[in-house]
């Protein structure tokens, strides 16, 4: 049941914040707050160059992509990937990036393919290891994705280290932090001007930092303040966090929002200094926020996933002043949520889809999809993409009513999430990537 908070409403003054109508919404006043990675010079709609997009949620505007599929159906090419990694594709001028793990996990590699035939360009190792570390059943030493910056490619393993590639495959810097991430490395870093920018959640130190993107040496770092400072205590879990951080405008400035143990926080970009900061219980976040209708909507994490929508442009702790609903049944553990038009739509690890009115929180629709899910939904050519850990992609139609328009399966298992192309899908198993496209 939907838990709503008082004044779910939006902030009543936004003219100090810089806003445009939302990505692929032609929905009169809906607005949405500027992702910074849509603030540089639009790409193609061929590029997809970090995790989630050029937005960082979910977005594509690419015109047609197929709506069939399946092992003999609609796949223009399938290779193997050797190892394994969940890092989700990339793309950029024609070629697609993503890492894995070999070696049973202690080669940490950087690949390169032709978007258009499948060829393997290039095959660096990154990093290796000794030994690989321990991780989760559900996770590799290879998830977090890279991110595309001009002729760069900025690749991320946790504490096994961050790297910079020239598109070419040379390596041009690497840097490491020391924190233990306990069940492997999960969230993906993002660029800002020239810093790049990562979340760093272990149990024993918890901060987020920014690099020098040319040079890899450090900008700023900024610890966490307000993970529940008995965690790692009396049987309760650590302060680790997995999640991805999104660049947002506000007030003219450009902030990190990035989701930790028990709180999540706003930090301008330039120099890292803490803003605000909204409460909440939970830790082992994965889900990457989004923002929309001046607010940023969030995922507690475990062990009772809540989600919760956060009014933006407050300072210090908003927690009673900026929390403008929450939601309690359907709320996800790992997929990020999607916001389209006036509808934020959740897939939960269980199955379970749900459609809330954005500003207010109030349930349209809670459908079961059926499976186990952790990659981020898609939106798409007008519709959502919901792949599941067992291959199989539901799609169905944004709205206030439920309207699935089809299921497509292939083999293995698929913990990446989709990355779209224009007339095409490439999908990631833990053996093979595919290029879906309609013949």
């Amino acid at each position: 049941m939907t838990e709503l908070f008082a004044n779910a409403e939006c902030p009543r003054d936004r003219s100090s914040m810089k806003i445009r109508p939302a990505p692929h919404c032609a929905i009169a006043n809906c607005i949405v707050l500027l992702s910074a990675s849509l603030l540089a010079t639009p790409g193609r709609a061929q590029d997809w160059p970090q995790f989630r997009g050029p937005d960082g949620q979910g977005h594509s505007s690419v015109r047609s992509v197929p709506l069939t599929w399946s092992e003999d159906e609609n796949v223009a090419w399938k290779v193997p990937i050797d190892g394994l990694g969940w890092s989700s594709p990339v793309v950029k001028d024609g070629r697609v990036w993503l890492t894995t793990a070999t070696d049973d996990g202690r080669s940490l590699r950087a690949l390169c393919l032709d978007a258009a035939t499948g060829k393997l360009i290039h095959d660096v190792e990154v990093f290796h290891r000794d030994a690989a570390g321990r991780i989760h059943s559900k996770n590799s030493h290879a998830s977090p994705t890279p991110v595309l910056d001009g002729d760069r490619v900025f690749v991320h393993f946790g504490t096994y280290g961050t790297a910079c590639l020239s598109s070419e495959g040379d390596i041009l810097w690497r840097a490491q932090f020391e924190y233990n991430h306990v069940h492997g490395p999960g969230g993906s870093p993002v660029v800002f001007d020239d810093l790049l920018i990562l979340s760093c959640d272990g149990a024993d130190k918890q901060f987020v930092v920014a690099l020098d993107k040319n040079k890899g040496t450090e900008v700023w770092r900024t610890p966490r303040k307000h993970a529940d400072p008995t965690r790692g205590t009396g049987g309760k879990s650590v302060a680790m966090a997995f999640s991805t951080p999104l660049l947002v405008e506000i007030d003219g400035r450009t902030q990190v929002i990035s989701t930790g143990a028990d709180h999540v926080a706003g930090y301008d970009a330039l120099t890292g200094k803490e803003l605000w900061w909204s409460a909440y219980d939970g830790y082992s976040n994965v889900p990457r926020p989004v923002v929309g209708h001046g607010m940023v909507f969030v995922c507690s994490g475990f062990e009772s996933p809540q989600v919760y929508a956060v009014r933006l442009g407050g300072m210090g702790n908003v927690t009673e002043s900026h929390v403008a609903w929450s939601l309690e049944r359907g709320a996800p553990l790992n997929p990020s949520p999607l916001l389209v038009g006036d509808e934020l739509y959740l897939i939960n690890d269980g199955g379970i889809a749900t459609c809330v009115e954005a500003v207010s929180g109030k349930q349209h629709w809670q459908e079961r999809i059926g499976g186990k899910f952790s990659a981020s939904p898609l939106h798409a050519a007008g519709r959502i993409y919901l792949t599941d850990e067992n291959g199989t992609t539901t799609v169905i139609a944004p709205g206030t009513t439920f309207e699935k328009l089809a299921e497509n399966k292939v083999e293995g298992r698929t913990l990446a999430s989709l990355c779209p192309q224009e007339g095409a899908l490439l999908l990631r198993t833990d053996t093979h990537l595919y290029r879906i496209e309609e013949k």
